[in-house]
């Protein structure tokens, strides 16, 4: 597995991640389990939509 999201990608995935998860609590709706994905993304730095696109944001 090898990381294919960058910093700045990450960091928007986190912070989007948690976003989504807050209003979920906050509307009290179950899409706010939809946050956990880009977080879980963010916090691996493996993006599978990006392996199979061949795409990589992470500049090593």
């Amino acid at each position: 597995m090898q990381c294919n999201v960058g910093k700045a990608d990450r960091t928007l995935r986190l912070v989007a991640g948690v976003a989504i998860i807050a209003a979920g609590f906050y509307y009290q709706s179950w899409w706010g389990a939809v946050g956990v994905v880009p977080l879980l993304t963010g916090a691996f730095r493996w993006c599978p939509p990006y392996q199979l696109l061949g795409i990589n944001t992470d500049k090593k």
